[in-house]
């Protein structure tokens, strides 16, 4: 058995897969609680992931009817970008800034001006560094918490740090390091003379994890905490990723010529390279992938996030939200949304807000308005695709997670907007799955390669697949078209 954890914004999700079975057998989640404040603070505490995963570890063991001591090894997904920053006796020093504060953003143009503009940061660090990236996170620790920063002795994030808990080592892998800002995404190693320009009073051989390969052990179970949690006393702990990179190993995504798309809190588009990637955009990023070779990727701050924000604005449940969009015509009846509640990435605007446009008094109705958020965060995904070009242009099909995937009103939105057939695998809740398919990958290798591994595990739901409809395809053309405008009118982007 092998146990897969993903550690998100909105919670903590473990599995228990039977390799040989081909299956879960078992799985849990708990909440987090989500700290927000002015000027776009988004913060968690690395306790409440403990307390959630001790929790959910426990009740997704119950479910699966075994015994712990079944677990051979677990692997670590987590939310991307966040720093946890710890002192000499591995305390954070100040709650980690997530992946979706926007707080930084002066601190991020500073830092990009500082090594050079997009042309520096492309040469240095094989990317361009985007508000959310741990780097200006620690800028703004340096600059608005002086003390905390005096005190730190290691930076991790948020799945490094659960490794470090389950195993005392301070390790980090190339997948989730790419994001830092501090990270060459081409050669695949720490830049220390980029973090000494972040933070130079900070010894990088210090502070910096060590770095393993995607396929390697973090370390092993702490004796004292595989006591507690009932575990034999040598069960591995792969070397883990970000939440993206495991969720592209959950659906597969491990070779050129898939595309996967999440519409979780946030919306993401990834494709599978083999060598780096140069992108005609700065909002491309080069991210290295777990399993070898490299995952070209785009992220967006607000797809459920926004679509949440409306549901619960009119008391609605998962049920009835998506029987409102589905009652709301193609278009919303000329609605237009920006559905930027918590600023944006992709296209790269940090401070702007929400904004609902060509609303009357004949077309201003719940289903209208339900459909037009979730509208909205589907053209974001669709201007992401048309950012990653080539890599994107010949995918057959989009591999569709994420909460949102489990909607077939939305499924059927991004085929037709996309233009591309979707399909769902079997289990949606990739990045959970990915980080247990690389614990067994972590297991197994040499003998065992990743792609017998996936090939066991990750199916298709053909069930849930949805193609796009001519019709819709040509109407949505224009809605996007008039929402690419709106962008233009009022951000400044370009059509």
């Amino acid at each position: 058995m092998y146990l897969g954890i993903d550690c998100g914004t909105q919670g903590t999700k473990v599995v228990v897969i039977d390799l040989d079975r081909a299956r879960i057998l078992g799985e849990a989640s708990r909440p987090h609680h989500l700290v927000e404040g002015d000027k776009g603070r988004r913060e968690q505490h690395p306790a409440d992931w403990v307390a959630a995963f001790r929790s959910a570890f426990a009740d997704a063991v119950d479910d699966a009817g075994i015994t712990p001591d079944a677990i051979r090894a677990i692997g670590v997904s987590g939310q991307q970008h966040g720093l946890v920053a710890l002192d000499a006796r591995g305390e954070p020093v100040h709650p980690a800034k997530l992946w979706c504060d926007t707080e930084t953003a002066a601190h991020n143009d500073a830092l990009v001006e500082r090594l050079g503009g997009e042309a520096g940061c492309l040469d240095k660090l094989g990317l361009v560094l985007q508000t959310g990236y741990t780097a200006s996170k620690l800028a703004w620790l340096r600059d608005v918490h002086p003390e905390a920063y005096r005190r730190i002795d290691s930076l991790l994030l948020p799945h490094d740090y659960l490794n470090f808990y389950l195993t005392g080592e301070r390790v980090a892998e190339a997948g989730d390091a790419s994001g830092t800002g501090y990270f060459d995404t081409r050669r695949r190693c720490w830049r220390e003379d980029v973090l000494t320009v972040i933070a130079p009073e900070l010894d990088p051989d210090r502070v910096l994890p060590r770095l393993v390969e995607a396929h390697e052990p973090a370390g092993t179970v702490r004796p004292a905490l595989a006591r507690e949690l009932g575990l034999t006393d040598d069960v591995r702990v792969a070397s883990g990723g970000g939440d993206n990179m495991l969720g592209a190993i959950g659906t597969g995504n491990i070779a050129p010529g898939l595309v996967t798309v999440s519409l979780g809190t946030s919306g993401t588009v990834c494709a599978y390279s083999a060598e780096p990637v140069v992108a005609d955009s700065a909002m491309v990023a080069n991210f290295c992938a777990s399993s070898g070779g490299w995952l070209p990727l785009i992220c967006t701050m607000n797809v459920t996030s926004a679509t949440n924000r409306l549901r619960e604005l009119f008391g609605l449940d998962l049920t009835s939200f998506n029987d409102r969009m589905a009652s709301a015509p193609v278009g919303a009846e000329g609605i237009t949304v920006l559905p930027f509640f918590n600023g944006e990435r992709v296209p790269a605007l940090p401070h702007a807000s929400a904004s609902f446009l060509g609303l009357t008094s004949a077309n201003t109705t719940q289903a209208n308005l339900c459909r037009a958020v979730a509208e909205s965060a589907t053209f974001g995904m669709r201007y992401g695709l048309e950012l990653l070009g080539d890599l994107a242009a010949d995918a057959s099909e989009i591999r569709l997670i994420g909460g949102g995937a489990r909607s077939p009103v939305w499924r059927q939105m991004v085929a037709d907007i996309t233009a591309t057939p979707v399909v769902c695998p079997t289990i949606t809740d990739a990045a959970a799955l990915g980080a247990a398919l690389q614990a067994a990958w972590c297991d197994l290798s040499p003998a065992t390669t990743l792609e017998d591994i996936c090939s066991r595990l990750v199916a298709l739901d053909e069930t849930s697949r949805a193609a796009p409809h001519p019709e819709h395809v040509a109407t949505y053309h224009e809605v996007y078209g008039r929402f690419r405008q709106t962008l233009a009118d009022r951000h400044g982007i370009p059509v």
